[in-house]
């Protein structure tokens, strides 16, 4: 099938990128531009012959603005193919043939974003005649081009400077691209209104409308006989991840990357953790990223052979000569100094990834069931404040603050966890076992790089039982943070004062199941 020529083309447009440059181009090949609205107005500021869509319809403008471009005459001239029955229906209703459709929307993602809009002037931001045209032309791709992303004028100029016309390939994708476009913004709508409903109710909207776009093809999945790609539902965190050099990311450097990024953003600054298999194997704080860093290798530097290791801070040329020499997947930043760039660009395949966005991503999570979704909210530590002492002893100020970074680091950390710290940093780490006291005896006696006298634990959901605090005391542990809960919580305290053991409730579990 040739390339199809461009003879008239309807554009309205809210997004205006690009646009006089692209209607330049189409009037100097002799395409009649057909508008509306601001869009018009725009093109004739620049000199640019338009004609309303109005005057092509022969029907003005009616209830303020709402009834337009749905008119037989425009449609019509849409969704005809060029056979000979279809052309004389067109004609019989005076309309003509439409080329090219370039259109998007009123922006109702960005209307509903901003706290202030009203519910309507929400509803005015719904946008009937721009989605009616890109559906019709999308089905008539066979006869018509359509534009809904700037990005893609320039496809457009290009193969009309070169062939003539636009080809069949492009018009098929942009077509698919029209139905994509189409989609995310009536799920936009859907979530949105579904959300005003659900006030009366849940949290959650009866209805789950989720459209995601797709970054890039990954190298394989969890395992590499498995295909993955990346998605993402928006332009932050990891969906505005910049990635300054190294190996394409893999499935699995994905999930370490969002454990790693989760954890140091909830730290204080200046922090630094290194990530294996979603789990910190080592948590530093510093006066800069280097001590930082240095602080969190030594807690388990085995472990962090091959793991992420992400900061909160800038990321100097200090704390990269200190990371050099080890092998790891991943180094990930708010920002790099250019001579960090420069040293680590010796190290061709390590993944070095800029992400500006610091604060804890407050969005909600899923996680795909067969046959199902299970939707949560974001495990936040906002509102986390109540702090019970239960003990006969209080704890020093000294262990409360080494016990308040624990706390942070231990929801990061599967359950059932248990972490032991000091004052600037991770000990020990017992992670993801099916029984409390194992991770305690794997933090106490595996995992602690020091000697544990004197150091505090945190432990992401009550004790069942006293062992795991005997197992604790027995290590040199002087003070426990637990959210409580237990039907033997009593035994436990009673455990703890026997022992000398400092306790702290905080009412709050931090369980991460999976």
């Amino acid at each position: 099938m040739k390339p199809l020529e461009i003879h008239r083309a309807l554009i309205s447009v809210s997004q205006k990128d690009g646009l006089i440059k692209f209607s330049k181009f189409l009037a100097d090949k002799g395409v009649e531009i057909l508008s509306t609205g601001g869009t018009a107005k725009a093109l004739r500021q620049e000199d640019i012959p338009v004609k309303d869509v109005s005057q092509f319809t022969g029907m003005k403008e009616v209830m303020e603005g709402r009834l337009k471009t749905l008119h037989p005459k425009v449609l019509g001239g849409i969704l005809a193919k060029r056979t000979r029955e279809h052309l004389d229906s067109l004609e019989e209703i005076g309309g003509a043939p439409i080329d090219l459709i370039v259109v998007n929307f009123y922006p109702f993602e960005e209307a509903a974003k901003v706290k202030s809009t009203t519910l309507p002037e929400l509803i005015e931001k719904i946008d009937i005649g721009g989605p009616s045209m890109v559906r019709a032309a999308a089905k008539n791709n066979d006869w018509v081009v359509v534009v809904t992303d700037p990005k893609d004028y320039d496809v457009i100029i290009g193969e009309i400077k070169e062939q003539g016309g636009v080809t069949a390939e492009t018009r098929l994708r942009l077509a698919a691209k029209a139905f994509e476009f189409t989609a995310r913004y009536d799920c936009a709508i859907a979530g949105k209104l579904s959300s005003v409903v659900s006030k009366e109710g849940s949290d959650f909207p009866p209805v789950l409308p989720l459209v995601f776009n797709k970054v890039e093809d990954l190298r394989y999945g969890e395992n590499p006989h498995q295909k993955a790609a990346f998605y993402r539902d928006q332009e932050s965190y990891l969906g505005r991840l910049i990635q300054h050099q190294g190996k394409e990311l893999s499935y699995n450097n994905i999930l370490d990357l969002d454990a790693a990024w989760a954890l140091v953003c909830d730290l204080p600054k200046t922090a630094c953790a290194i990530i294996k298999h979603t789990n910190p194997c080592g948590v530093g704080l510093g006066e800069t990223a280097e001590k930082a860093f240095l602080r969190a290798k030594e807690t388990d530097p085995l472990s962090a052979f091959g793991g992420i290791v992400a900061f909160n801070v800038p990321v100097d040329a200090a704390a990269v000569e200190a990371l050099k020499d080890m092998f790891l997947e991943v180094v990930v930043g708010p920002r790099f100094e250019k001579e960090a760039l420069d040293i680590l660009s010796k190290k061709k395949n390590l993944r070095v990834i800029s992400i500006t966005e610091t604060k804890p991503f407050d969005g909600y999570n899923y996680k795909r069931v067969a046959g199902g979704m299970l939707v949560q909210e974001n495990d936040l530590f906002a509102g986390d404040t109540e702090r019970k002492v239960v003990t006969k002893r209080a704890p020093t100020g000294a262990e409360m603050s080494a016990m308040e970074l624990g706390w942070i680091i231990c929801k990061h950390v599967k359950s059932n966890a248990i972490v032991l710290v000091d004052s600037t940093g991770t000990v020990g780490v017992g992670a993801g076992q099916m029984s409390r006291v194992d991770s305690v005896k794997i933090a106490t006696k595996m995992k602690a790089y020091k000697d544990t006298k004197g150091c505090v634990a945190a432990s992401d959901a009550f004790f069942p039982f006293p062992d795991g605090v005997e197992e604790l005391a027995a290590a040199g542990i002087t003070a426990v943070i637990q959210p409580g809960g237990s039907i033997r919580d009593n035994e436990v305290i009673e455990t703890a004062d026997k022992l000398g053991v400092a306790m702290v409730f905080s009412g709050r579990r931090h369980f991460r199941h999976g």
